[in-house]
């Protein structure tokens, strides 16, 4: 393992953490969790037993990762950020066996505070807006904030909002990276490299 790991962490035995990875001060990261090449675990940052983190992920300080969560290539989890896996918790009620997978899928962005209701979806390179709860699966390149969330637009790839509606011929290009959007009711394809 090729990972700088601050002294104050505490990484189980078992766990494994991809070549080029950080792990700053006091994160706890179970037995049983895989966290990919090139990750930022930033401070007091949780990841459970049953978690994959993919490679390129950055989880900002004071987040918990708790057991049935993955996150694909990329993901940003802003500060303080809250995932659940249990949708009904009760102290005196054991529910382990019933915790919800929750999937955030590739580049999309968890703002600060945010919570995401176990058992959610969330698609490619969406935008959760600081301080929405998300009870519901998300859209690619969706835009959602608030309590509950809602879609408030679409983002590029690059993380700026795609102006609606989409001028000439339906279609959005990216001035940072060339990138073509395409609106076809209710999704946003991207349509060139």
């Amino acid at each position: 393992m090729n990972a700088t790991i601050h002294p104050s962490a505490i990484v189980d035995d078992g766990a494994q953490i991809g070549d080029g990875s950080r792990v700053w001060h006091w994160v706890h990261v179970c037995s049983g969790a895989r966290v990919g090449q090139n990750v930022s675990l930033g401070q007091n940052v949780f990841v459970g037993n049953k978690v994959i983190i993919g490679d390129n992920c950055k989880i900002q300080n004071n987040v918990s990762v708790y057991d049935n969560v993955t996150l694909e290539e990329g993901v940003f989890c802003g500060p303080s950020m809250v995932f659940t896996n249990v949708y009904n918790p009760r102290s005196l009620i054991e529910r382990k066996s019933e915790y919800r997978h929750t999937l955030v899928k590739k580049g999309a962005t968890l703002g600060a505070n945010c919570t995401i209701v176990c058992g959610a979806t969330i698609g490619e390179f969406a935008f959760v807006g600081a301080g929405a709860v998300i009870n519901k699966d998300v859209k690619p390149y969706a835009l959602m904030v608030g309590v509950p969330a809602r879609q408030i637009g679409w983002m590029s790839e690059f993380g700026e909002q795609i102006p609606l509606p989409l001028e000439g011929q339906g279609q959005h290009q990216c001035a940072h990276t060339g990138q073509c959007y395409v609106l076809e009711g209710q999704r946003l394809t991207r349509v060139s490299p």
